[in-house]
């Protein structure tokens, strides 16, 4: 008897759980990818992401445009097009900087930091309140004074460029 009582209470467990799944996910305002975008929202433009730094980087815009485009085309449902989106990401790549991170005891580098800093508008068309204009972002990465930056330049501005990508993401469906 305490057996079928315990089957009886987990099935019930599973069941609530199921439906309470099947209810959150179908209300469109969350998914279990973290986004929080509302049902009517159906397109997203990224816009090419300006170079304006000083130090050039010549693929840097292209990739980091690419890999955002990506991540919402893994993340979320919706269809990407050129322009004039429900929601629409516009930016810019406003710096791109080395500097010495760690010092020795000689007053030399130890290791250098690429930072990358990206300047972004975000434009949603169904619920302007969520809009934001020039919102800065920045990501970087240490690597090892004695490599020179064009060495080691494709590797840590792929980690950069995944960071990146990420807060933008968060900042502008996953309200983060």
């Amino acid at each position: 008897m305490t057996s079928k009582r315990n089957i009886l209470a987990t099935l019930g467990a599973v069941a609530t759980l199921a439906i309470t799944a099947f209810i959150v996910q179908s209300c469109g305002i969350y998914s279990f990818t973290g986004t929080s975008i509302q049902p009517d929202v159906k397109t997203v433009t990224v816009n090419y992401f300006e170079y304006k730094a000083l130090k050039v980087n010549p693929s840097l815009s292209n990739d980091l445009t690419n890999a955002l485009q990506d991540k919402f085309l893994k993340l979320t449902k919706l269809e990407q097009v050129d322009m004039d989106g429900d929601l629409e990401i516009t930016g810019a790549i406003t710096g791109y900087d080395v500097k010495a991170a760690a010092i020795t005891a000689n007053e030399q580098a130890a290791m250098n930091r690429l930072t990358v800093t990206v300047k972004i508008s975000f434009v949603n068309r169904k619920y302007p309140e969520d809009d934001f204009d020039d919102k800065s972002f920045s990501a970087y990465a240490d690597f090892d004074a004695m490599s020179s930056l064009d060495a080691v330049e494709s590797s840590i501005c792929e980690e950069i460029i995944e960071q990146l990508c990420e807060d933008m993401f968060n900042a502008t469906v996953a309200n983060w």
